[in-house]
């Protein structure tokens, strides 16, 4: 009979995960397009609360126009936003991007630099931002956490109670083995872009429902229900004479 999820351990919990997943994803990639740490940098900028697929989109043009740190930086703002305006939040990304490719040039001879502090130092990288560089281009044992990151990992059961994205990627770096932390990033992004949706999870097409706190929780509230129904149903006042 299998472990139900919500007493199993979590060094359990997460060995089963990482198997299913090892099993079922052996190599997943990130679905930028890019040729070099700097387009990824820039294809990063641009995916905040926008798709993958609108930025593969966006970026051919715009790396072509400027193919590299320096010759972004001399850009003329109203040029870059030309180029990316189909994105979300335009405006601020091309602040984003001129500031970044200025910074990047200026401190650091146009090259991405490998240590965390020195990327959120640069404008428009957060901690999210940040770890994806170090994880993708410097394999480095970085964990990012976006929002499918944070649902994912909290429906599974692996970071239930995180209140923030920083708690979230503790509890994951602190339980997944170095060797397979930027895979894990992948597996979770890809999940929940596909599958482990926020307002329609896909559970029937789920390789994981049976290791997952949520669809445990969701069938035992279903199982309620359908009890509630029928004990209505044959209340005698219900029942035809």
């Amino acid at each position: 009979m299998p472990v139900k999820t919500s007493i199993m351990r979590q060094s359990e919990r997460f060995r089963a995960v990482i198997e299913r997943f090892s099993a079922e994803m052996p190599a997943p990639q990130t679905e930028l397009h890019y040729d070099n740490p700097y387009q990824l940098l820039v294809a990063v900028i641009l995916s905040a609360q926008c798709t993958d697929k609108r930025v593969n989109m966006i970026t051919p043009a715009l790396f072509e126009a400027y193919p590299t740190a320096a010759e972004l930086a001399a850009a003329q703002p109203e040029d870059v936003f030309a180029l990316i305006k189909s994105c979300s939040y335009p405006n601020n990304k091309t602040k984003s991007l001129l500031g970044m490719a200025r910074r990047l040039t200026e401190d650091y001879g146009g090259d991405v630099p490998d240590d965390i502090d020195s990327l959120m130092s640069l404008p428009g990288v957060g901690r999210k931002t940040a770890n994806v560089i170090l994880s993708v281009i410097f394999d480095r044992p970085a964990m990012a956490v976006d929002t499918h990151v944070f649902r994912v990992a909290e429906r599974l059961g692996l970071t239930t109670g995180s209140r923030s994205p920083l708690e979230t990627e503790r509890k994951l770096v602190a339980n997944i083995p170095e060797e397979v932390l930027g895979t894990a990033h992948h597996w979770l992004i890809l999940h929940g872009r596909y599958v482990c949706k926020a307002r329609t999870p896909q559970c029937g097409e789920c390789f994981l429902t049976d290791l997952c706190r949520y669809h445990e929780k969701e069938a035992k509230a279903a199982s309620r229900s359908l009890a509630r129904v029928k004990a209505l149903a044959s209340a005698p006042e219900n029942k035809k004479k």
